[in-house]
């Protein structure tokens, strides 16, 4: 009695898993294997999958939004990962209460990614990220993630507007960022409101207060960061304008001791090479 029971439960945990595997089956990478690995990279593996739900865990909900996280990205391939996360599971589609805009919100099997995805960004920041090509320098992303990183709990009440100049870009060389009542919205066309702050330099200096490797007063003393405007914000630029998640994780330094490398070599050389 006590084998057939486990018999049964055995083929019922094998069948449940196969059920949730066919309902994977919108994902175009198969590697026909029942590994729960092989399974979870069928799910993640598509290209920008990953991206977008690191864009939802941090908060991202509206279509165009994605689009500015995530600019390399076509309208029609967005659309279409979107769609597929949601019939994985781990996207709700919703429309916004009173309004007629769409939402997109992570459902639990996407929240428990959270870690992981975070895991993996340092793992990248430490190990994978090396030097930043100027291909890879995404205004629009770096611009959308500075927006929703600044503490507006170190900003005065009230309205504050940012300004961003960024020399030397002929594209979106011009943002503003606007904080009051509790919202934040993030232009590249002139809202029309006087601003507080400007902040004037080029995309890779500022790229690099982001990920962590110039510190803003280092950028202010050598001139590549220039502030005018609000005496109290420009002395705390460092308390409001928070850098990227992974900041404090800094890439693994490659040296090596010139001697002692040369040591090594010379004790691997054949014994009749060795001089």
């Amino acid at each position: 009695m006590g084998l057939t029971r486990s018999l049964s439960t055995t083929q019922n945990v094998v069948t449940n898993y196969f059920v949730c595997s066919n309902a994977l089956a919108p994902m175009s990478i198969r590697y026909g294997q029942f590994c729960p690995v092989s399974k979870a990279a069928e799910v993640l593996g598509e290209r920008w999958t990953i991206l977008i739900i690191r864009e939802l865990l941090l908060g991202t909900t509206r279509f165009k939004d994605f689009q500015r996280a995530l600019s390399q990205i076509s309208p029609t391939l967005l659309t279409k990962r979107l769609n597929q996360l949601q019939e994985c599971g781990l996207v709700v589609r919703k429309t916004a209460t009173g309004q007629r805009r769409t939402e997109y919100q992570p459902t639990p099997a996407a929240k428990e990614l959270k870690p992981i995805i975070f895991a993996l960004g340092k793992w990248g920041m430490r190990w994978a990220r090396g030097q930043m090509n100027d291909d890879e320098l995404d205004v629009e992303l770096l611009m959308y993630d500075l927006h929703r990183r600044i503490d507006a709990s170190q900003l005065p009440g009230g309205r504050t507007v940012i300004k961003f100049l960024f020399r030397g870009l002929p594209k979106f060389g011009h943002w503003w960022i606007v904080l009051e009542n509790g919202t934040r919205e993030l232009c590249v066309d002139n809202p029309g409101k006087d601003v507080d702050v400007h902040l004037t330099t080029d995309l890779r200096t500022m790229a690099h207060i982001w990920a962590g490797d110039i510190e803003i007063r280092t950028a202010k003393k050598t001139g590549q960061l220039q502030l005018t405007g609000d005496p109290f914000l420009i002395q705390s630029i460092s308390d409001w304008l928070r850098p990227g998640l992974f900041a404090h994780v800094r890439p693994y330094a490659r040296t090596f001791d010139s001697e002692r490398l040369a040591r090594t070599r010379k004790r691997n050389l054949p014994k009749r090479a060795v001089k």
